[in-house]
């Protein structure tokens, strides 16, 4: 009898034993996943950030460039050089989607302008910029969306049952998704009446 009783103490330790090494699997499982989506999304936003210093960059010599054609527009560049400031300045990702979107809206205030002026258009220093600034455009673009996307992973692992009570215990909170904002979809409306 006294061996039955051992035997099955032994097999109720195996069974703990088991439970406690999958329920300790699954945590480091899951801790290691918070971990690897977490800085997915960090690298994301690095690669958002990486083209908007680009942008931020190429946007002095467009402006200087269409300046020499257009010295009357002072409030189309003095709006993008505020922009430009406020994103330099940013150090959220709702900070910098808000000066990314002001940003998009004075470059697009700004490209009204140069329709105005056809030799500027034909301009071969004016045309290689403009094609670099579209070509960071998209990979803006891009990059938002990788964004976005890792957000979105994260931020469905963090708010799921049962990961969700790893994410509390270990402090990972939902992430801010990169948006832009509906007046930036808006047409710029520029008037050379006054």
């Amino acid at each position: 009898m006294a061996k039955r009783n051992v035997l099955g103490i032994i097999a109720v330790v195996g069974i703990i034993v088991v439970l406690l090494f999958i329920i300790g699997g699954w945590y480091v499982g899951t801790r290691n996943r918070l971990v690897t989506l977490d800085e997915e999304v960090n690298a994301a936003w690095s690669e958002i950030d990486n083209q908007l210093l680009r942008r931020s960059d190429l946007i002095p010599n467009l402006v200087q460039t269409v300046k020499g054609f257009a010295k009357q527009e002072l409030q189309v560049f003095t709006e993008i050089a505020e922009a430009r400031s406020r994103l330099a300045g940013a150090r959220t990702v709702g900070q910098k989607a808000q000066g990314y979107n002001q940003l998009e809206t004075a470059l697009s205030r700004l490209l009204v302008v140069v329709e105005q002026y056809p030799l500027l258009k034909s301009s071969e220093n004016f045309l290689r910029l403009q094609d670099e600034l579209a070509g960071t455009e998209n990979r803006i673009a891009v990059a938002r969306k990788r964004y976005n996307d890792s957000v979105r992973i994260l931020n469905t692992k963090i708010r799921r049952f049962p990961s969700s009570s790893v994410a509390n215990m270990m402090g990972f909170k939902p992430r801010e998704y990169f948006e832009i904002q509906e007046k930036a979809r808006e047409t710029p409306k520029v008037d050379f009446g006054s």
